[in-house]
C-alpha cells in the first residue's frame, strides 16, 4: 500500500501524456491493470463522471468513478494522441496496450518518484481503496467501485487503515472527570 504523498510523488514524476493518463485512471479510478489497458474511448461517461468497466474480474461490468483532475490529464493525451477504438493502444492501433508494458511505466514511475517500497502497480488499486476508507466512504460503496462480490473481499481494506483507528475518540476522553 502506498500513502497519499507517496501516490502524488510517483504520479508528478510522470511526463509521458499517456502514460500519465494511465496511471491517474489507475488510482484514480480503482482499476486493475487488466482493465485500464482494455478501456475504450466509448467507456467514459463524462455526463455521470464514471467509467464502465467491461468485463472486469469474473466477467462482470461494473461502473467506477471518473475524477475530474484524471479527466483533464486523459484530455490532454487525447488531444495528443487521438486514440481510435481502444483508449490507450499497443503498438498496433487495433490492439490495446500490455499489461506488461503499464507494469513497466509504473516500475519507471515508481524508481523516478524515489518510492522505496516495493510494489506493483496494484498497489494502486489497494490504495484507491485505503484512501476512500481512511476518507470516511463507507465500505459498501468502496466493494460496489472494486466490483466484489463479498464484502469480505473489501473488508481487508478495514485492517490496512490505522487513520481510522486513531480518529476515534475513547468514551472516557468524553467524560468530565474534573480531574
Amino acid at each position: 500500500m502506498l500513502s497519499e504523498k507517496e501516490v502524488a510523488q510517483l504520479l508528478k514524476s510522470v511526463t509521458n501524456p499517456k502514460h500519465k493518463a494511465i496511471l491517474f485512471l489507475t488510482y484514480s479510478s480503482g482499476l486493475r491493470v487488466g482493465e485500464v489497458v482494455r478501456l475504450r474511448c466509448s467507456d467514459l461517461d463524462i455526463e455521470r463522471k464514471t467509467i464502465i468497466v467491461r468485463q472486469g474480474k469474473g466477467h462482470k461490468d461494473r461502473r467506477t468513478l471518473l475524477s475530474n483532475l484524471a479527466w483533464d490529464i486523459v484530455q490532454k493525451y487525447i488531444a495528443e494522441y487521438r486514440p481510435n477504438r481502444w483508449l490507450f493502444p499497443g503498438q498496433s492501433s487495433d490492439r490495446h496496450l500490455t499489461e506488461r508494458s503499464v507494469q513497466k511505466v509504473f516500475e519507471e514511475a515508481r524508481r523516478r518518484a524515489g518510492v522505496e517500497k516495493k510494489v506493483s502497480i496494484h498497489a494502486l488499486r489497494h490504495s484507491f481503496a485505503t484512501h476512500l476508507l481512511e476518507n470516511g466512504t463507507d465500505l459498501r460503496y468502496i466493494q460496489e467501485l472494486h466490483g466484489h462480490t463479498s464484502a469480505r473481499t473489501t473488508q481487508r481494506y478495514t485492517h490496512v487503515s490505522t487513520k481510522n483507528i486513531q480518529r476515534i475518540q475513547s468514551p472516557l476522553d468524553r467524560m468530565d472527570l474534573g480531574e
